[in-house]
């Protein structure tokens, strides 16, 4: 006989205390590389401006041996396809450990971020291509507004919103570790060009023989740096984006402890890896990434031309009404309950923030338009303004909040406190 209904599974409740003591490390790196991000956007964008050939001429400048593998690269190459690969290997362990002891481990758990993320990335796909439809569209960019910057977005919240509950950050990292692996997926179905199925084949080996070594509990960062860089380059000759290489091998490090471990080696890897993608890897990318031309013409094409005005809707509108509208839904559907000390506000703030786009997205425009740099550079333009208005909503939302989510951080440090 049964007692009474089910109670409702409670969505963004708060975190168990070791979940969170691991979100605050994660998240700490991150907002320190946020915040270098943000200023190698503006250094970028005032070098570009100010003096626009000297910026040009170290873009263009190449390093490198020339050979079979064609590693004689620009240096915007190597930030694109070599500095991202980093930041796509650390993407491919959090992804991993989500899925083995996060909040993808449980599928009912996993269900709302998910909706959310596959929603978040779908309808600013769906609004690009309507705004590029008609004559003088370029539908081939559909996937620019498509991608969150975490780092970028963490970078905002150190500024304005230092008290967001762990339950919402926690929100916004698996949405964005979700958002990730449905952007490399994008990247190596959509623009990978020219397959070279020698080096594709060779990658793969190397790829192989990476797992059997890891599996055989071979230690020595001496064979896997190297390995890591050959299968980098494999990758890169096979005519995939090399950024595939960084996420498959995250997704193959170990991220359960063996007995006498205190860490496991993906926690271990992801520790020491992710202070240097987060504080030199993405912010070199966007000084190399961000530099585009701000005058009247450029800020006037952004809202004229239909490529443009496609990506800054698709990050304004399509991100928040798919992310805020997806975890809604999800939550209707699964009978979830919304965290009482939360509101659906605090949700739609942190979807308005998720519209940053700036990374992927930058690196997105020049695949896109690779045949069409000027093209190229005002989706780069409208991926800047889209960010910044969104980071703007975002915190006059947010700022509106900060008291409550105050209160709400307090009761959660006390807690952690009294459990110490």
């Amino acid at each position: 006989m049964s007692d009474g209904p089910t109670p409702r599974r409670q969505f963004l409740g708060r975190l168990p205390l070791p979940e969170r003591a691991f979100l605050a490390d994660a998240l700490r790196a991150e907002t320190v590389g946020g915040i270098l991000l943000l200023v190698a956007a503006v250094i970028a964008l005032i070098w570009a401006n100010s003096w626009p050939a000297a910026y040009q001429s170290v873009l263009n400048h190449t390093v490198g041996p020339h050979g079979p593998l064609h590693l004689d690269l620009t240096l915007e190459t190597w930030a694109n396809d070599g500095l991202l690969a980093v930041f796509f290997f650390v993407a491919g362990i959090e992804l991993k450990r989500e899925l083995v002891a996060g909040e993808l481990r449980d599928p009912k758990a996993a269900v709302l971020p998910v909706v959310a993320a596959v929603c978040g990335v779908v309808l600013p796909a769906i609004v690009y291509t309507v705004v590029n439809s008609g004559p003088g569209g370029h539908p081939s960019g559909w996937a620019i507004p498509t991608a969150t910057d975490i780092a970028f977005a963490l970078g905002i919240l150190a500024i304005v919103a230092t008290h967001l509950p762990s339950a919402l950050r926690a929100f916004l990292l698996t949405l964005a570790v979700v958002d990730d692996l449905i952007a490399i997926l994008i990247i190596a179905i959509f623009y990978s060009h020219g397959i070279k199925l020698w080096a594709l084949g060779l990658a793969v080996l190397g790829l192989v023989l990476f797992y059997v070594l890891h599996r055989m509990r071979v230690h020595g960062w001496y064979l896997y740096v190297p390995l890591a860089f050959v299968i980098w380059a494999l990758m890169h000759e096979s005519g995939i984006h090399p950024t595939v290489a960084g996420v498959a091998m995250g997704l193959m490090l170990r991220c359960t402890r063996d007995p006498g471990e205190e860490h496991s080696p993906a926690e271990h890897i992801e520790h020491l890896v992710r202070p240097f993608s987060a504080g030199f890897c993405v912010p070199v990318f966007a000084l190399f990434a961000a530099g585009v031309s701000v005058n009247p013409g450029a800020v006037a094409a952004v809202f004229t031309q239909a490529s443009p005005l496609g990506v800054v809707l698709g990050l304004l509108v399509g991100k928040t009404v798919g992310i805020f509208g997806g975890a809604w839904l999800a939550a209707r559907f699964t009978r979830a309950e919304l965290n009482p000390d939360l509101e659906w506000r605090d949700l739609f703030a942190v979807s308005v923030l998720a519209g940053i786009g700036f990374t992927v997205s930058l690196l997105i425009s020049e695949l896109a338009f690779a045949h069409d740099p000027a093209l190229a550079a005002h989706n780069k333009a409208a991926v800047l303004v889209g960010s910044l208005i969104c980071a703007v909503i975002a915190t006059v939302l947010l700022r509106l909040r900060n008291r409550s989510y105050r209160l709400l951080c307090e009761e959660e440090d006390a807690e952690q406190a009294v459990a110490a």
